[in-house]
């Protein structure tokens, strides 16, 4: 064969590889409503920068006939690309060969995709779209990329996008990445499908039902994203991605700023005089660059706030309570969700700043009997770990747990405490201290109500005001709440060389 002939016959072998499971499974995925593996890496990646590796791999599997069903590529697309010019690993799964089903040699591609992605400090996206593992290929192949999962966390970005059926351990592998988007109606993601659950409990069930987007962003908190379309899905993960470094090593993204440092911003009048609830996001995007904040789980455990945002131009994690739901109070979804978040945040060098309004835990025989301590207990630990700048804005009130549960105390190696004048902080909430300290006297007084509501006063302005806290040290700074933006601007930049050392240890064994 001439030298022509042989690039010719390439080219020829490289159309039918990129036509995956062919045209009539093409047109079958797009009647789902569902792009193409392709597809999906060309609406991710900037134009023109995608280089595929491992196009001609496939399977060696010979029975159940599947010597006539080798197709090159074996059910996934892998390589690397470029996200706003920085370069992402990822691999895409092809649902049109296979059902994108895990096999051994598809599982081998995708973990060397992820190892080039940790040797070589870069992101690791995986776009999900599997029916499953294939059972005909012996011992399961998902340790392929749990293994890898563990050995990428902390060191590289992880992000999941799941675009049809997950399950299993390909549901847990999604599970352990960084972040885990999903869309409505073509996402589902399970350990077990309605066939297994309908066999172990006898109970009917429809995909959308056990794992569909909504169940996962709303209830059990597995997802972080919910998008209506994947074209949306890919344009949120191009934004989170331009908050986040490429590597442990490497600092966040900046950019230039484009927003004025020295900003004055309303708070007080988002706030008001009443103690009734208001809308802390409306506080968390006045102060950050330009109005732009980014949440995370933004439909899970809504009492507490977590997301992205930028000041003077530098990625920053928020950590909030949300005093519309719950009062701000903290309970276990919570708990594991700023847990989760605060460590993320702390392996990639983003600063983290708390604006904490919270009277505390939100107990109860529910949540007791279902770990609240020991949830609240990771929190905790979460920010005991934490190396990266700490700041913490006590809002309005922080009683009792909410001091250090919300990372409020000094003690609990906060870098900078701030206050607003009118923050009330202190052990208890006046009207629950009154109750205690002033028992006796208000029940043998004539005017019971009266003479509480006297001693509530009394407690608030001599220990729950933040003088009282300034004076002893447990707080650093009291500011009008209009300087925040520049504040917190000026003393995350006298954190910037911020070092802490730790005991010496193989890990830590936090309470999960």
């Amino acid at each position: 064969m001439t030298l022509k002939g042989k690039i010719d016959e390439f080219k020829e072998k490289e159309k039918i590889a990129k036509l995956g499971g062919g045209a009539e499974q093409i047109e079958k995925q797009h009647k789902l409503g569902k792009l193409t593996a392709r597809e999906r890496i060309e609406l991710l990646l900037d134009p023109d920068t995608f280089l595929e590796v491992g196009m001609f791999v496939t399977h060696r599997c010979s029975d159940f006939g599947m010597d006539q069903r080798r197709i090159w590529g074996d059910g996934v697309v892998t390589g690397s690309g470029m996200v706003d010019g920085r370069t992402v690993h990822l691999y895409s799964q092809d649902f049109t060969v296979l059902g994108g089903s895990l096999g051994e040699y598809h599982a081998k591609k995708i973990g060397s995709i992820m190892d080039a992605a940790v040797e070589r400090g870069t992101p690791i996206i995986g776009l999900g779209d599997s029916g499953g593992a294939r059972i005909h290929e012996g011992p399961p192949h998902a340790a392929t990329l749990l293994y890898r999962n563990y050995l990428a966390s902390g060191v590289v970005p992880q992000v999941a996008v799941v675009l049809g059926p997950c399950s299993g351990g390909a549901a847990i592998s999604a599970s352990m990445a960084d972040f885990v988007f999903m869309v409505e109606k073509i996402s589902h993601m399970f350990t077990s499908g309605p066939g297994v659950v309908k066999a172990l409990t006898g109970e009917e069930v429809t995909n959308e039902e056990l794992g569909g987007a909504r169940i996962h962003v709303e209830q059990s908190g597995v997802a972080h994203f919910i998008s209506a379309s994947e074209e949306d899905c890919f344009k949120k993960v191009r934004t989170l991605l331009s908050y986040l470094p490429s590597n442990f090593q490497e600092n966040p993204p900046g950019g230039v700023p484009t927003d004025k440092p020295n900003r004055e911003v309303a708070i007080d009048s988002m706030i008001g005089d009443s103690n009734k609830p208001y809308d802390m996001k409306g506080i968390i995007r006045a102060v950050l660059d330009d109005g732009h904040f980014l949440e995370i789980q933004e439909f899970f455990a809504q009492n507490l706030i977590i997301g992205f945002g930028r000041l003077n131009g530098s990625t920053v994690g928020i950590v909030a309570n949300q005093p519309l739901v719950l009062n701000g109070m903290v309970d276990m979804d919570a708990a594991d969700k700023s847990a989760r978040f605060i460590r993320f945040c702390d392996a990639f060098n983003i600063p983290l700043v708390n604006f904490i309004d919270c009277p505390g835990y939100f107990g109860g025989k529910e949540q007791e009997h279902r770990g609240l301590i020991r949830h609240a207990a990771k929190m905790l630990y979460a920010y005991g770990e934490v190396t990266v700048p700490r700041i913490a804005i006590a809002v309005r009130n922080v009683y009792g747990a909410g001091i250090s549960g919300m990372g409020m105390s000094k003690a609990f190696g906060t870098d900078l405490t701030i206050a607003f004048p009118f923050a009330e902080i202190a052990v208890m909430r006046p009207e629950a201290a009154a109750n205690v300290i002033f028992k006796e006297e208000i029940a043998k007084s004539s005017d019971p109500k009266g003479v509480k509501s006297k001693k509530i006063q009394e407690y608030r302005e001599k220990f729950a005001n933040p003088y009282v806290a300034a004076e002893r040290g447990w707080l650093d700074v009291i500011i009008d709440p209009k300087d925040t933006r520049q504040v917190l601007i000026k003393a995350l930049d006298s954190l910037k060389n911020k070092v802490r050392a730790y005991p010496h240890k193989r890990h830590g064994t936090i309470p999960l």
